[in-house]
């Protein structure tokens, strides 16, 4: 599994793993979605299993107004509500980290401008360095062996956990921020201290090979990523053959994944999800380039709204998927303003593939299972599309 700065785990632990969602696809933002009071919706929200949506929606927030009362954290109170009811994707944010999110769906996040994986051994790698960021500053290199977060140790650990260090606690760590970073390179082994520093993301790249397949990575749906990826695709030669890219992509807003769907589909079925019992659909707007050769490229870190697209070009024929079975996380989340300002993003429903393939828990399986690691899964990509040309 391959990650980045912004990407972190389940249910954050307070004061700790930073936010539950930059980009797990955990949520939408209320700002984003419309769904917090007073706005009106203008996008489906984020999509696994329901949990008990009124009821559970009304401890929680019977929990933080008693908390606010007696004059405890109507926060932590929250939290524990949550936790008791199970919603394993269930999360509570104050205010500032709330807009902290918003602003991460915006495209902006707090970090140091670093990639990770963890290999086989258990060993965590520097997969990228953002040119003009902290680590870049630093003279971190892709390649270089991450040891340790402030002087914890990271090897063995999940890549969510680590990125999560390197992001920090939104409130007690923001940016400008010192952070010390474990470092080996060779037989060179030291230690750098950077500050983080708030970024904005890239989540869509594009480059052509020598070939003329065009690579398209999609690291995360924030706002924009969709238009970016049909503008990409629409700006091909004809029958040129495309790799979407979405190893490592942690979701983000489903609207994205919806606009990037049209680039590559002539209308139709997208998704399914309910929300609360109501059934809902998601549809591609008309006019996706239908005879593209396609390969789409997934990986462990295939999260959410990137599931759903792999989801619906996979059961629509329209790709063949390639690489190792995605993470497997289909859960409708919508969030709720909580007395005192806080905000919960609480589980409310499911989404389902074209098929009707439910996604959570199980993720999805590729046509061609190879190790989505280095260069040898994009070669074994170029070479199906070299198939699906002739």
């Amino acid at each position: 599994m391959s990650g980045r700065d912004l990407f972190c785990q389940p249910r954050r632990a307070r004061h700790g793993a930073a936010l539950t969602l930059v980009f797990t696809g955990v949520l939408v933002a209320g700002a984003a979605t419309g769904s917090l009071p007073g706005t009106a919706p203008e996008s489906p929200p984020d999509t696994a299993r329901s949990a008990a949506p009124a009821a559970h929606q009304e401890d929680v927030a019977r929990a933080a107004a008693e908390a606010l009362a007696d004059g405890k954290s109507p926060v932590e109170a929250a939290e524990r509500a949550v936790s008791r009811s199970g919603d394993r994707w269930g999360a509570v944010y104050s205010r500032g980290e709330y807009e902290e999110l918003e602003e991460a769906l915006d495209g902006r996040y707090t970090g140091v401008g670093l990639s990770a994986r963890r290999g086989r051994d258990g060993r965590i790698e520097v997969t990228r360095v953002r040119s003009g960021s902290p680590a870049a500053d630093a003279g971190i290199r892709e390649g270089d062996r991450l040891r340790s977060v402030d002087g914890e140790e990271v090897d063995g650990r999940p890549v969510t956990e680590v990125v999560a260090k390197l992001r920090g606690d939104t409130e007690e760590d923001p940016a400008g921020r010192s952070v010390r970073l474990g470092l080996e390179r060779g037989t060179r082994v030291w230690t750098e201290t950077v500050r983080r520093a708030t970024l904005t993301t890239e989540p869509v790249t594009v480059r052509t090979l020598t070939d003329g397949v065009t690579v398209i990575a999609v690291t995360s749906f924030t706002k924009g990523a969709g238009e970016r990826v049909r503008t990409a695709v629409d700006g091909l030669p004809d029958g040129a053959g495309v790799v979407l890219d979405l190893r490592g992509n942690s979701g983000g807003l489903v609207a994205e994944a919806v606009t990037a769907a049209s680039a590559f589909l002539d209308g139709g079925l997208v998704a399914t999800y309910d929300v609360d019992g109501d059934q809902r659909a998601l549809h591609a707007e008309r006019g996706g380039d239908t005879a593209r050769p396609l390969v789409a490229l997934v990986d462990g870190g295939t999260m959410s709204a990137a599931e759903l697209l792999t989801g619906a070009l996979q059961d629509r024929g329209r790709a063949v998927v390639l690489g190792s079975r995605t993470f497997g996380k289909g859960s409708v989340q919508m969030p709720s303003r909580l007395p005192g300002g806080s905000v919960a993003e609480l589980t409310v429903g499911h989404y389902r593939t074209p098929s009707g393939r439910g996604v959570d828990g199980t993720g999805i399986t590729p046509d061609l299972e190879v190790d989505p690691v280095g260069p040898a899964a994009l070669e074994r990509a170029r070479t199906v599309l070299r198939g699906l040309g002739r």
